[in-house]
């Protein structure tokens, strides 16, 4: 989608083509990144986690959308990223080192990609009358019902990999208390944390106040 977004640009302001190269050239690094250390803890884990996928499948997905939607959605992302690391990883001593260098390392660049991406947002709406603005706020929410509905089936193999690993088999009212409790925080992780993220709100209040309050509209159902 960045590169996308950068090929029209070509023959343009050379600072901004060589910043999206290299924003794509970050988040390439970020996938073979997180690839290796899923072979890592796979390799050390010692019971398979089945996931969502394949990505090749969600990302065919996601990109049909109105690519305002999509960068939208990947704003929305970055910003995640940033609550993820300050809320839950970087004050854990608990974690094992090397996951939180992995999110540390990938939370450093991720805050160069949030300026980016809302440069990124700002651009792609700003030939657009209001209801063509909305158009692309309509189309992230649906990119995030996608997601959520990704969310419920990573839940259930969640449960069966918990069921794997620990050679307990939950009884019925216990599931529905494992299903419950994952998925209220798998949508808060994914989803209300950066639906409700000061950034993101101002990012899209700036492109019109009626984006903003249609997606605070929305957001409660994921926080």
């Amino acid at each position: 989608m960045i590169l996308d977004h950068a090929r029209p640009q070509l023959q343009g302001n050379d600072y901004r083509v060589r910043a999206l190269l290299q924003f794509a050239g970050e988040e390439a690094k970020h996938i073979h990144l997180f690839k290796r250390f899923r072979q890592e803890f796979e390799d050390g884990f010692g019971t398979a986690c089945q996931v969502i996928g394949p990505p090749d499948a969600i990302a065919k997905a996601i990109l049909a959308h109105d690519p305002l939607g999509v960068a939208i959605t990947t704003l929305h992302i970055e910003w995640m990223v940033q609550n993820h690391y300050i809320d839950s990883i970087k004050d854990d001593q608990e974690l094992d080192p090397q996951f939180k260098s992995l999110l540390k390392h990938h939370w450093i660049e991720e805050v160069q990609h949030a300026k980016l991406d809302t440069l990124m947002v700002e651009s792609l709406a700003a030939n657009r009358n209001q209801e063509a603005v909305l158009n692309g706020v309509e189309e992230y929410l649906q990119i995030g019902g996608f997601i959520d509905d990704g969310l419920k089936q990573q839940v259930e193999f969640d449960l069966n990999t918990f069921e794997q690993a620990t050679g307990r088999t939950l009884n019925e009212t216990e599931k529905e208390e494992f299903r419950r409790v994952q998925l209220r925080a798998n949508r808060w992780t994914y989803l209300g944390s950066g639906m409700t993220h000061d950034k993101v709100l101002e990012t899209l209040e700036g492109l019109t106040p009626k984006a903003r309050q249609r997606v605070e509209s929305v957001s409660p159902a994921f926080c």
